[in-house]
């Protein structure tokens, strides 16, 4: 897994204090240092969760320590070197390499780097400097902008790296969130959040290790309902449809997944569903160990979704939630997954996927977990042992909603966070508690379903919640106005 950084100011001076002492070059603990290519185009592939697979290399850099990056990013198309075949990633990097680099990854990230093509930077003095390649990465660059203030491209100066960092995190908070709209004033008011909460110099400045971030998951993150949860959908398939186990299942099990079935095909809503659900859960798949839960998930993630061309049903994850995400980790924030689903489900719906939130940060219902040798013994009274499997027990817990969501909070967390996305009522106690007597400056954000085009949305329920935002001084979300897209290219509503 990728290392997230806790801010990329730290990123850039970490990295020149944490080479390892095989690699080959000077190890630069100093921020006046001058910032190199190869501190550049690592820094920007360390940003990469999952980064492209590299096909291609430069004959100097196979054994340096940047060699991965340097790789990545020819293959991606950030850097071309120096037309030798070579990427001299030791060299000072100059404020026109910087912005060709800047300006690539960019558009590797989905950026819209159009606003360039309409700036004239005829007004700066030193313009004919500008060697030819750089013009129309500096005519964008401007128009974030990423540089310090003043009258001068300066193309042809090199950096340090403290000033690098400085440019950084310009860029990140110029070029954050792609895939919302330019006026979208949900993304203003966490661009102009973050910012406040990061900034040392600030009396709103929050330490990192406060930065604490909680996000739903259904309607939040992921698609909320196709035709149901995820979780549903995969009761009933289980008991219902699949043919290794549907003649296993029990009676209470069927009941569960036909109040499901019928709530999928006429929207009937059922008292007590929800807490039944998780009970059926818990039954369906006892008996299995977490990793043959893990296996099955997967599978059933591989399934089309039914209203959708284009897209599984484990890949219905919200680009522009997906960017909120990875903005926040860029920044420091830790980010935790706060789910009314199973937890177990959870963890297996981003196993392997978009997002970089490890499994000790997810939190959702939860069933009773024993050693397969356990055999109905008390856990105070059994020990385990060498050669037992953990398997799911059985027995419901809880469910993760409303203010069981608080609860949980602390007990796993055991601090108030200062930032909670939601999109329903369900929500509603963590959106308080995360804004209420906070020593911290803090935002609640919830997502509206108003989106019928794009995203199996609903104008009445979006209503609803817009109408909570402005009583409870919520920022809301439009899908449909404050998102260029929901699940990115090539995913089309049928």
């Amino acid at each position: 897994m990728k290392r997230t950084f806790l801010s990329l100011c730290a990123a850039v001076l970490a990295l020149v204090m944490m080479i390892p002492a095989a690699a080959v070059g000077p190890i630069v603990p100093n921020p006046d240092a001058e910032a190199t290519r190869a501190i550049v185009i690592d820094a920007l592939y360390q940003r990469e969760y999952k980064p492209e697979e590299a096909t291609e290399d430069f004959t100097d850099s196979s054994v340096q320590w940047y060699a991965d990056a340097a790789a990545w990013g020819r293959t991606v198309g950030i850097v071309n070197g120096d037309g030798d075949g070579t990427f001299c990633g030791e060299r000072p990097v100059t404020r026109a390499e910087l912005a060709v680099m800047l300006w690539r990854y960019a558009q590797y990230r989905g950026v819209d780097v159009s606003a360039g093509e309409d700036t004239n930077i005829l007004s700066y003095d030193d313009v004919f400097e500008c060697p030819e390649w750089s013009i129309p990465a500096l005519q964008w660059s401007v128009t974030i902008p990423i540089w310090e203030e003043g009258g001068l491209l300066l193309p042809n100066e090199t950096l340090t790296c403290s000033e690098l960092t400085h440019i950084l995190e310009n860029f990140t908070h110029g070029t954050a969130l792609p895939s919302w709209t330019a006026d979208s004033e949900a993304k203003q008011a966490l661009v102009d959040y973050v910012v406040s909460v990061t900034d040392p110099s600030e009396p709103t400045f929050i330490p990192v290790e406060d930065r604490i971030a909680v996000f739903d998951l259904d309607g939040t993150l992921f698609c909320e309902t196709d035709p149901n949860y995820f979780d549903y959908t995969l009761l009933k398939y289980r008991v219902l449809e699949d043919q290794e186990y549907k003649d296993k299942a029990s009676d209470f099990e069927r009941e569960v997944a036909s109040k499901i079935k019928e709530q999928n095909e006429s929207g009937k809503s059922f008292s007590g569903l929800e807490v039944d659900h998780g009970k059926a859960v818990s039954t369906a798949f006892a008996g299995m160990t977490v990793d043959e839960f893990n296996a099955y998930i997967q599978e059933f993630k591989k399934q089309a979704m039914p209203s959708y061309d284009g897209m599984k049903r484990g890949e219905g994850f919200y680009k522009p939630m997906v960017e909120v995400v990875e903005y926040l980790q860029l920044n420091g924030f830790t980010v935790y997954i706060v789910s009314g689903t199973d937890r177990l489900i959870v963890r297996g719906i981003l196993w392997d996927n978009v997002l970089n939130i490890p499994n000790r940060q997810i939190i959702g219902s939860d069933e009773i977990i024993v050693s397969d040798n356990q055999n109905g013994a008390d856990g105070l009274n059994y020990v385990f042992t060498e050669g037992d499997r953990l398997i799911l027990g059985g027995q419901f817990l809880i469910k993760n909603l409303k203010m069981n969501k608080v609860s949980v909070i602390m007990q796993e967390i055991g601090q108030q966070p200062v930032l909670s996305f939601g999109n329903s009522t369900g929500d509603s106690s963590m959106a308080e508690y995360v804004t209420s007597g906070n020593k911290y400056p803090s935002l609640a954000f919830m997502l509206c379903c108003d989106d019928t085009e794009r995203e199996n949305g609903s104008e009445s329920k979006a209503a609803k919640m817009f109408d909570l935002c402005e009583e409870f001084d919520w920022v809301p979300v439009s899908m449909k106005n404050d998102w260029t897209t929901i699940y990115g290219a090539g995913v089309v509503k049928k």
